[in-house]
């Protein structure tokens, strides 16, 4: 196929990277064929299949690591996937016409990145805690109350996990980018936990008398587990149903932020962001998110370079475009 001289094409070690392509179910193949060689021969151009906007960052021996963008529509939606070589196709484009490369892929798993669970991850901490233990100030009513009034706010939001340890927590959503083969919708709304922390570090203060900071990433999903949490009949084993890449990139981050903020590359803040859960959120037009301070970190889960950004409670929120 796609022997036509205008036809370009490219070997899964030849993919072009960093630049923007399109990803196709295969399925389309031939139609997609004839409709370029009819266009070749002065025939109008055709609009064949349903296209995913991706970029290639990194090719490895047997995976292409790329960039998918979901929805570019409202918000800048980035999200890390792998395409194992057994489920690519071919590529082809037409640099002559203008026709960026397509990455053709196979259709089980094109619905499977469409269907699959990701989850967005935050951790919680409050700072201080060693002195204010050492001053008696963590007494057990004030613990219970900080319990109960996370109690209260996590019934607000049955579709977010909470896992509390006193004075640290972690929060877990998941959510589906959706497909049109399918009944389940686009449901992200990565904003909310943003009004989730600032609501804690409220809780925090007015209980323990302490403020918070907070961590958040988000990924792709390994566990495929419906429900946000697994508890065992016999009550004493408490499952995450995760695996994978959001909860080891919150304690890279957490981690890179100590050591910058130690050796004095910047400094302590309220809030630190993966960068893709940050681009990605809907902030008012005047808001210019690029110029924001952020930071370099190394991360084993990732094989591109990756940074967080770092931000104060008020300065996000209060740029935050109101909920719709």
């Amino acid at each position: 196929m796609f022997n036509h001289k205008l036809f370009n094409n490219y070997d899964f070690e030849d993919i072009p990277i960093n630049q923007d392509l399109y990803m196709v179910d295969d399925i389309y193949l031939e139609e997609y064929e004839r409709a370029m060689l009819m266009f070749f021969d002065g025939a109008d151009y055709e609009v064949v299949g349903y296209v995913s906007y991706v970029s290639a960052r990194k090719i490895n021996t047997l995976t292409l690591e790329l960039s998918w963008y979901p929805n570019t529509y409202d918000r800048f939606h980035e999200v890390s996937v792998s395409l194992s070589r057994d489920q690519f196709t071919t590529c082809v484009g037409c640099w002559q016409y203008d026709e960026k490369p397509r990455i053709f892929v196979k259709s089980g798993w094109l619905e499977q990145i469409h269907l699959r669970l990701n989850s967005i991850f935050a951790m919680v901490d409050a700072i201080g805690v060693k002195k204010a233990l050492e001053e008696g100030q963590l007494t057990r009513e004030r613990l219970i109350k900080l319990r109960e009034r996370i109690d209260e706010l996590a019934q607000r939001y049955p579709d977010i996990s909470f896992i509390s340890f006193a004075d640290s927590l972690l929060l877990k959503s998941n959510w589906t980018v959706g497909y049109h083969k399918s009944e389940i919708d686009y449901n992200y709304n990565p904003e909310i936990f943003v009004h989730l922390v600032c609501k804690l570090n409220e809780i925090y203060k007015s209980t323990l008398g302490l403020e918070v900071y907070a961590v958040i990433a988000q990924g792709s999903n390994e566990y495929y587990e419906d429900n946000l949490l697994h508890i065992s009949e016999s009550r004493n084993h408490i499952s995450l149903n995760s695996l994978g890449i959001p909860f080891a990139q919150i304690m890279e981050i957490e981690a890179a932020a100590r050591t910058s903020i130690k050796r004095g590359i910047h400094p302590p803040s309220d809030l630190y962001m993966d960068e893709k859960y940050f681009h990605s959120l809907k902030f008012k037009f005047r808001f210019e998110k690029k110029s924001q301070p952020k930071n370099a970190y190394q991360s084993k889960m990732i094989g591109t370079p990756s940074h967080y950004y770092y931000s104060g409670f008020n300065t996000i929120l209060e740029n935050l475009k109101e909920e719709e």
